[in-house]
């Protein structure tokens, strides 16, 4: 069954679209509260489902089981996420696509799906880190 295009369902692509990097349903719904709207949680999480079953979103677990969101490009894709700030990286990997067809093959599976979303440190959040390490030395000596 097709999802009407409402105003809310616009509002909230416009603010997922507007988000950087990964962010939570919660998340969205109090930018959309802050800006007055009158958009109800229930009704941001029915959008997000909904940006998400076209493909106009991406969804994925965070390391603590929070289901977050995000606007991205058509087709299929991984991820790049930084643990620090949520931002991410969309990334062709041809390796990871032909082990997971070559994998399911000698398994005997067919169509086979995946996503692959890689954790880690963002260059810009890591140099953050050195840096406070290192004032942090400094202090201690």
């Amino acid at each position: 069954m097709a999802q009407r295009n409402t105003w809310q369902r616009e509002r909230v692509r416009d603010a997922l679209s507007g988000a950087e990097g990964f962010v939570s349903a919660q998340a969205l719904h109090a930018s959309l509260r802050a800006e007055e709207t009158g958009i109800g949680l229930a009704t941001v999480y029915r959008a997000l489902a909904g940006l998400t079953a076209t493909g106009e979103a991406d969804t994925l677990q965070s390391p603590d089981g929070e289901a977050l969101y995000r606007a991205c490009s058509q087709g299929h894709h991984h991820h790049l996420i930084c643990r620090r700030c949520g931002r991410a990286v969309e990334i062709e990997a041809p390796p990871v696509e032909r082990w997971a067809q070559e994998t399911a093959a000698q398994h005997g599976f067919r169509d086979a799906e995946h996503m692959v979303d890689i954790f880690g440190v963002c260059a810009e959040c890591a140099a953050k880190d050195s840096a406070h390490a290192a004032t942090k030395d400094d202090a201690s000596a």
